[in-house]
């Protein structure tokens, strides 16, 4: 997909690293499906549709499931943004070096603040979660004491994993694919075929969800069955340094995510569904944890143990993914000089050729949460609570400040891009995002007290606002000074003579001024 009088020929990978101000310190180990494989399984349709099943059923009923399809569209379109940002600025970090590109440095520096902590708080919850799995696996009592350690265990070895180099993360993160595959679509299909025991009409079907208050705000808050899922397709981009012909196959990579991820959640919620043998009892709440009991009833004890085999794979290709991206947002931050100890931060391994004091950082400091956490019994939701709304903001301050380049004429120039349809997907990507955070900041249903009821906002409230105060008294921004920021339209000018249309001599100069 490229716009109308695109010349067909690239860049050099190295040579649009350079003329974007950058040298090559990493090796394009990554081709399109294990660059897909670290989205998917950072996206973990397996991790989001346990974790939210009965809490979505509970609330809005066998209709819940529709959110998976409104969410995967409406992400779809935030992708298709991505996508042609990331053919322009195929640059590690992602979020940080493109909203920096698209508006400023002081922009992304707020943004990225609040990225990097809703990733890191999220990696601590999904070692948290699947901590719970491994115990399961080894007949273990899931004591706080036990899913603590069995977290700190799936942090520390998929640390490992990212320390030995981009080509064994790729590896891994294609078995994780494999795993999540199984754990998902394998399963959902056959629940479907073979273990089904309510009708395909259920859901249309509230089964009294909800009351009798009607039903569009039961249904509206049950959202987080859908948006809980459809994130994690950025990380393709943030490993951009890392991937062979970046600018036309991140791009399909973070779509690949969606589509495959959404096709997967929305399958395996089905087949859940559909072998559930009492709905009435998960919807009442009282059965609040019914997957183990689904999978006991239709695989067996030796079917079961399989199935965790699998979704402990699953997790620790999730720590491991969400590892990778944080820790290449934190290398892109430290690289321009803009975080304390940026020295230390941006070091990147020759032997490796990975960013290892970044992704120590995304290591200890889960960690060091989780600790709080098993000192703290009952606050990881409190703790986590901000993480997916601090994400979603992320995303659509990236879509909002593309919007804001193309109102004053930018027209990507990557070789992946919309043509004359971007500014239409952009405008609907930007009320998609707008829609979804209203959703996401929205008070559960039930919650009395005034921190339950807005500890999302106010979880959002204090790292934005901390991240503010720090940005006012220590200007971080000023040591970057010299980084271009905002150049999206003369960038894309420049990269439209480089590839053709113009003289050898505008070309040569064009190569010149991007430097």
């Amino acid at each position: 997909m490229t716009a109308p009088g695109s010349p067909p020929g690239p860049i050099d990978d190295e040579a649009q690293l350079a003329a974007l101000g950058y040298s090559g310190e990493f090796h394009r180990s990554m081709g399109l499906w294990a660059n897909m494989a670290l989205g998917f399984t950072y996206l973990s349709p397996l991790v989001g549709v346990y974790s939210l099943f009965a809490y979505s059923l509970s609330i809005g009923g066998p209709p819940a499931i529709w959110w998976i399809v409104i969410v995967g569209v409406g992400q779809l379109l935030v992708a298709l943004v991505f996508g042609e940002v990331v053919s322009q600025y195929p640059l590690a970090g992602g979020i940080y070096p493109w909203t920096r590109r698209l508006w400023n440095r002081r922009y992304a520096w707020i943004v990225s603040w609040i990225y990097i902590w809703a990733v890191i708080v999220t990696i601590t919850a999904v070692a948290e979660f699947g901590g719970g799995f491994v115990a399961a696996l080894f007949d273990l009592e899931a004591t706080p004491a036990v899913v603590l350690a069995t977290a700190v265990a799936l942090l520390v070895v998929a640390f490992a994993v990212n320390y030995s180099g981009t080509r064994n993360l790729a590896r891994i993160a294609q078995i994780g694919l494999l795993a999540e595959l199984i754990g998902v679509i394998a399963l959902g299909l056959f629940l479907l075929l073979f273990r089904r025991e309510q009708p395909f009409s259920v859901f249309f079907d509230s089964l009294g969800a909800g009351g009798g208050d009607g039903y569009l705000g039961v249904f509206l808050a049950a959202s987080l069955s859908g948006l809980f899922l459809f994130y994690g397709f950025e990380a393709c981009g943030d490993v951009a340094e890392e991937v062979a012909d970046p600018t036309r196959q991140i791009p399909r990579a973070m779509i690949l995510t969606i589509v495959v991820g959404g096709v997967s959640g929305f399958v395996s919620y089905a087949g859940y569904v559909l072998a559930a043998p009492d709905l009435p009892a998960i919807i009442s709440g009282e059965d609040a944890d019914p997957i183990p009991s689904i999978l006991e009833n239709s695989l067996g004890t030796a079917g079961s143990k399989v199935f965790l085999v699998v979704t402990v794979v699953a997790f620790l290709s999730c720590v491991l993914s969400l590892q990778a991206a944080g820790s290449r947002l934190l290398y892109a931050f430290a690289r321009d000089r803009m975080l304390p100890a940026s020295g230390w931060l941006s070091h990147v391994s020759s032997r490796h050729a990975v960013p290892t004091n970044a992704l120590l950082v995304v290591c200890v400091v889960p960690v060091l949460i989780a600790l709080f956490v098993y000192f703290q019994e009952g606050i990881l939701a409190r703790v986590t609570a901000f993480a997916v709304l601090g994400i979603y903001v992320s995303f659509q301050a990236v879509v909002l400040a593309a919007l804001r380049q193309r109102l004053k004429g930018w027209r990507p120039a990557g070789l992946w891009n919309l043509g004359t349809a971007g500014l239409v997907v952009n405008v609907l990507a930007l009320a998609y995002g707008i829609f979804a955070i209203v959703l996401l900041i929205k008070p559960a249903p039930g919650t009395e007290t005034f921190l339950d009821r807005w500890i999302v906002a106010i979880g959002l409230a204090v790292v934005a606002g901390s991240g503010l105060l720090y940005l006012a008294l220590a200007r971080p921004d000023r040591h970057s000074a010299h980084i271009p920021e905002g150049d999206a339209r003369e960038v894309a000018r420049q990269l439209q003579q480089i590839r053709g249309g113009a003289s050898p001599e505008a070309r040569a100069q064009a190569r010149e001024e991007m430097r």
